[in-house]
């Protein structure tokens, strides 16, 4: 019996920028799963599936995405286990494929690759395939207007879940600065920003692809969620001064 799990990318958070491709496999698939933070609450990727859904084969999965990185990540794994578990249990039982929906792309910081990897390991035979989703990075760019990279310009993308030493690394190194994940400690990293003399070029996005979706300079945020992305571009002279 031959069984595939896919990983759709379901982009930031606005079910229009939903792919193509990702509409068909949610369709086609025998089940889609999306992860949660608690059982009776609905999280982003399933806001944006459902709206496309015509059908009723959707699963919540507990995953414990809220956790702090610097503690015990004993709940994290657990919750990986499960996920697989009761992925490789219906697809066991089921055969055909499931689908995993995840916010932006599941190659990018996805809980994707975690369960992928577990689920392999529990069914050797079975075929891991994705389809790729707006990243939040590409959104940010779009709604406040920008370039995210011209020319000969480097791209760093970086997660500040635990701390900010590899902002100041990247920022030190040029070319354009992408952090996810820097809420937590905003007042730290626009004070890093600010000493690399880059506050000017910078700004921040949360909440993309929603109705509370905010997109400001960097210099005028106070507060911004967890999973906010900030996006510090380099100097530039002109129209291909990159090249």
């Amino acid at each position: 019996m031959t069984v595939e799990l896919v990983g759709i990318g379901v982009g930031p958070g606005d079910p229009d920028l939903l792919t193509v491709a990702a509409v068909r496999e949610l369709s086609c698939a025998g089940r889609v799963f999306v992860p949660v933070i608690a059982p009776d609450v609905a999280g982003r990727a399933e806001t944006v599936v459902r709206a496309h859904l015509t059908h009723d084969r959707l699963e919540r999965l507990v995953f414990a995405l809220n956790d702090d990185v610097a503690g015990s990540q004993r709940r994290r794994h657990d919750c990986w286990d499960a996920a697989a578990a009761r992925v490789g249990a219906h697809l066991r039982e089921h055969g055909g494929s499931a689908a995993f929906a995840t916010v932006g792309d599941p190659s990018v910081y996805s809980t994707f690759g975690y369960l992928s990897t577990t689920v392999r390991e529990l069914l050797p035979g079975a075929r891991i395939r994705t389809v790729p989703g707006i990243t939040a990075m590409q959104a940010a760019a779009s709604a406040a207007g920008l370039t995210l990279v011209e020319g000969s310009e480097p791209l760093t993308l970086l997660p500040l879940s635990r701390d900010l030493t590899t902002l100041d690394d990247a920022l030190a190194r040029g070319g354009t600065v992408v952090a996810y994940k820097g809420g937590r400690r905003l007042a730290a990293l626009r004070e890093r920003v600010a000493a690399a003399g880059a506050l000017d070029r910078a700004w921040c996005a949360e909440h993309l692809g929603t109705p509370q979706e905010r997109v400001t300079p960097l210099a005028r945020t106070d507060a911004a969620a967890y999973l906010s992305t900030v996006v510090v571009l380099p100097p530039r002279d002109g129209r291909g001064a990159q090249l």
